[in-house]
């Protein structure tokens, strides 16, 4: 019987980008990419040292354009984004950005899905209609990346309980959940109303005035 044995993701190239957002507070980064990932998309890390012995931070954060470029208020991918950066620039770790624009279904199909919204539509029923899955994300790309970077004990940055399912799963020993904050807006009430219905970890939801 041939067995196919699957190339182990390994870490490509390191470079330091000083990074001057007040965000992340002046402090250097080294970006990382990354050979043989599952997906084989480019995916990358973002690494801040953290000190010798700790179990580090880990936010595994889904590419957004609108939100992470464009300061979209329809989520709040951008606010967590810079929430995550500011966390890791405090105490060090790593953000792994991972190219899954709309919860993996892409950035045209996520503009469909907007169209819909604006009829009144939440965003997993959105996806639905479209024909796509509510949430097609995997995330071994992601256990792989860690592994690479020789983590296999992280505290994940997260309100998302699949995240913390698929790590554990994948053979990532997450030791601590650490919630995200709560980003509401008038624009997105609905939509992390929405979250918090597929089973996101948003205790704070109303007392945030959602």
């Amino acid at each position: 019987m041939n067995v196919t044995v699957m190339p182990q993701t390994t870490c490509a190239v390191r470079a330091r980008v000083p990074i001057t957002l007040e965000r992340a507070r002046g402090r250097t980064a080294e970006l990382v990419t990354f050979h043989d990932l599952p997906d084989a998309q480019e995916h990358i890390a973002c690494v801040l040292p953290h000190p010798p012995g700790t179990v580090p931070l880990v936010r595994m954060h889904s590419e957004c354009l609108t939100g992470d470029m464009l300061g979209s208020a329809r989520c709040d991918c951008g606010p967590q984004l810079d929430e995550a950066l500011t966390a890791l620039a405090d105490e060090g770790g790593v953000l792994l950005y991972l190219r899954q624009e709309g919860r993996g279904i892409g950035l045209y199909n996520k503009l469909d899905t907007y169209v819909l919204q604006d009829q009144d539509i939440d965003t997993f029923s959105a996806n639905r209609l479209i024909g796509r899955g509510e949430d097609e994300r995997d995330y071994r790309a992601a256990a792989a990346m860690l592994r690479a970077l020789g983590l296999h004990r992280i505290r994940l940055l997260t309100n998302n309980p699949d995240k913390v399912a698929q790590l554990r799963a994948l053979g990532i020993r997450v030791e601590d959940v650490v919630p995200t904050g709560v980003h509401l807006t008038p624009h997105n009430a609905r939509y992390l109303s929405a979250k918090a219905g597929s089973g996101h970890t948003l205790a704070l939801l109303k007392e945030a005035g959602a």
